[in-house]
């Protein structure tokens, strides 16, 4: 299995074309273009114009057509190939709301009977007889040195806490956990004016536009590498490294 949209877009970046060249030597509008790049395959209407689209870029990149409809007919094709890809994705997100619900309604009842249970032990422990002085037992006494402020809560060590803002424009990001094959933290174009927040203590990060946004670690700005457009980097909590070519 391999990324779609980052062949597509590495595959073109190599040769230095600009969407409206592609959109001149593909008759494929630049929109199209860029939502397979970016895996927005719902942008499309159905599973033949995305494959068909696949196909036309892949082979006008120098790349094998049939290898990319084969990748994307393998992840994102189901028994119903025909359907618009935006009523498949309005479905599956109904099924998802109605698993909300019904976790929620058996959360609520087991938080009831959490604080019944609690209120139990609290009448059983403090309902009975006060507590007897003993003679020559003084009561503990809690100390607290004169000025001194409470501890501070405690956060995990080694957390970075990296924060997108989209402040000139759009920037297709991608973030995973761990590494640049990692667990996907979010996939997607930041909207001027949005923010994405991201938290771990190894993340990989990929912005193609970064002269549009900026980027804190941990509250504090930071400049991003130029390889974070195309290779992507690393972060920790420490400092922000290239990923290793090999």
């Amino acid at each position: 299995m391999f990324e779609i949209g980052n062949s597509l877009l590495e595959a073109r970046l190599r040769q230095q074309l600009d969407f409206p060249e592609a959109e001149h030597g593909t008759k494929i509008r630049a929109k199209y273009l860029r939502a397979l790049e970016e895996e927005r395959f719902e942008v499309l209407p159905s599973h033949t114009y995305v494959k068909g689209f696949l196909r036309s870029y892949a082979e006008y990149l120098g790349l094998d057509g049939q290898l990319y409809v084969d990748e994307y007919n393998s992840r994102f094709v189901g028994g119903e190939e025909e359907l618009p890809l935006r009523t498949r994705r309005v479905a599956a997100a109904r099924g998802r709301r109605n698993e909300r619900r019904e976790s929620n309604v058996v959360l609520l009842a087991l938080i009831s009977i959490s604080v019944l249970t609690a209120l139990v032990i609290a009448a059983w422990r403090f309902g009975g007889a006060e507590p007897q002085d003993v003679h020559g037992l003084e009561p503990a006494q809690t100390t607290t040195r004169p000025g001194a402020a409470p501890a501070p809560a405690s956060r995990p060590a080694g957390t970075a806490r990296l924060e997108v803002i989209a402040t000139k424009g759009d920037s297709f990001v991608v973030a995973r956990r761990g590494s640049a094959i990692g667990r996907v933290e979010y996939s997607g174009t930041v909207e001027r004016g949005q923010k994405q927040r991201f938290a771990g203590k190894l993340l990989w990060i990929q912005v193609r536009s970064p002269q549009n946004v900026v980027v804190k670690r941990n509250g504090n700005r930071v400049k991003l590498p130029a390889a974070a457009k195309t290779r992507g980097v690393f972060v920790t909590s420490r400092r922000i490294f290239v990923a290793d070519p090999s």
